[in-house]
């Protein structure tokens, strides 16, 4: 008799455990079904419009780099400049330019993590020269935006210049997929600003960097992009190389006027710099990008972003072949 009540128990036990065990299985496939993207990154229903970013390049006018020596940002910047046919080449009366910058840390100017006020200052102003309408300044910081853009000074040299400064706000970002793009799927980007202008022209110090070995221009784009993008780190050369994809600018210019050579891309340190005194311009971010290495005292080999944008065909890593015009401020 207690035998039988007790294997009724256990019964009523297994029955139990049975239909609790299959509760938590079905919840568990709930779960995973609804976690289960059956469509694909770039296919949801808030990419049913596709966007796209333009292309702000000017193939008309070819190729062309100029690499300016001395110390004198303003001064290295319009030799350069003029080196290349004059910014009136690249601007037309009434456009609208959206100056990159990189303003990702909250340090000073001395430091060189970030693009020199000097800098914002001048080409602002010798774009308003050659006729632009309106010149805006933005970046995505990885540190408070309003912090950084104060204390880098770029924030009072913008407005100072008659550039207005854009933050970036939510409203701001769209989410975007890049064709053929591996890590740019349905990824917010910086889409308004984008889309609001003529012309790009981005402009970055030469760095260091302990992930990608150097963070010049193409690296410089990374701050258009929104989301927790550190996940990008792990494929930094490969999310750079789609970044150069996603941005086809009117022109770069990268400043190696001071070169941070050891622990980048923050520094610190001033013992982590260089005077390299050399301005850079050109029509192909590739090519900048593979002089810019020649600063670090790196080569193309070192830097496999730069390779990578090469065999897409986003531009040269030799540089030499676009024929440089070599110039001097002393």
């Amino acid at each position: 008799m207690n035998n039988n009540a007790d294997h009724s128990i256990n019964r009523r036990q297994f029955m139990a455990r049975s239909a609790k065990a299959g509760a938590s299985i079905l919840a568990a496939c709930s779960i995973s079904y609804w976690f289960y993207d059956s469509v694909g990154p770039g296919r949801r229903s808030e990419d049913a419009v596709v966007l796209q970013i333009p292309d702000f390049s000017m193939p008309q006018l070819g190729g062309r780099m100029s690499i300016v020596r001395g110390n004198s940002r303003s001064e290295t910047l319009e030799l350069a400049l003029k080196a290349i046919g004059g910014l009136e080449a690249f601007i037309q009366k009434g456009d609208r330019i959206l100056l990159k910058v990189n303003a990702a840390f909250a340090s000073a100017p001395m430091l060189s993590a970030t693009t020199h006020p000097d800098m914002v200052t001048a080409i602002t102003r010798l774009c308003l020269k050659a006729g632009a309408a309106s010149v805006a300044v933005t970046d995505n910081p990885i540190n408070d935006p309003a912090s950084c853009f104060r204390l880098t000074g770029i924030e009072q040299a913008a407005r100072s210049a008659g550039a207005t400064v854009l933050f970036p706000q939510k409203e701001l970002f769209k989410p975007f997929t890049l064709p053929e793009a591996q890590l740019i799927r349905n990824w917010p980007v910086l889409y308004e600003p984008l889309n609001r202008v003529d012309k790009i022209i981005g402009t970055a110090p030469v760095k260091d960097h302990h992930r990608s070995g150097a963070s010049m221009i193409m690296k410089n784009w990374y701050g258009l992009l929104g989301g927790r993008r550190n996940i990008f780190h792990q494929d930094i050369h490969t999310i750079i190389k789609e970044l150069a994809m996603m941005i086809k600018p009117t022109l770069v210019v990268l400043d190696g006027t001071t070169t941070m050579m050891h622990n980048g891309p923050t520094g610190g340190s001033l013992s982590d710099l260089k005077k390299t005194n050399t301005m850079i311009v050109s029509t192909d971010q590739v090519a900048a990008d593979a002089f810019g290495a020649t600063l670090l005292d790196k080569t193309v080999e070192d830097l496999a972003f730069i390779k990578k944008a090469a065999a897409m065909g986003l531009g040269t890593a030799d540089f030499r072949s676009l024929n440089p015009v070599m110039e001097s401020t002393s």
